[in-house]
């Protein structure tokens, strides 16, 4: 177990999610995750954690682990045509995960995911935390368009907000 992880994350707090996302930005994600899903029949949910609680640590508990978590509480699974992404930030361990479902995942691939992960850590590094939001946003809804078009029906079947988790 790594001392110093422990360290990060116990020091890491909510506040950190709202000097790096605004009310603003944090608004500006639900329009454009909203706007994407206009164009498609899937669902995108944008979630950011500060840090992981010390149970958790200290079960090496890894960011994709804790990913595939919120995926599962935020019922992104529980879509009809099984095509939810989380796009899901750990701020301790300045890590991306994507976790998408089955029906998107089967037709873009592990690859897509991890190479959109990086990008989206590239604008993280360089301070542009909404721009890269958007940016990971617009990626996925580029292949959900492209695998699940927008026919003119359904409904948002999950929330279009951000979820900070404490």
């Amino acid at each position: 177990m790594s001392t110093q992880r422990i360290l990060k994350h116990l020091m890491t707090a909510e506040r950190h999610v709202r000097q790096i996302f605004s009310p603003t930005q944090l608004e500006c994600i639900a329009q454009t995750i909203k706007a994407s899903e206009t164009k498609h029949s899937g669902e995108i949910r944008f979630a950011v954690e500060s840090s992981l609680e010390l149970r958790p640590l200290l079960q090496h508990q890894t960011p994709r682990e804790r990913a595939i978590e919120v995926f599962s509480e935020l019922h992104v699974w529980d879509t009809e045509l099984n095509n939810g992404v989380l796009i899901y930030v750990l701020l301790a361990d300045h890590a991306i995960e994507i976790v998408a479902d089955r029906g998107i995942h089967h037709k873009v691939g592990s690859q897509y995911w991890e190479a959109l992960c990086r990008t989206i850590q590239a604008e993280f590094a360089a301070g542009h935390y909404a721009e890269g939001a958007i940016r990971g946003i617009e990626a996925v809804s580029e292949k959900l368009i492209e695998h699940f078009p927008h026919d003119g029906g359904g409904k948002n079947e999950l929330p279009d907000a951000p979820v900070v988790i404490g």
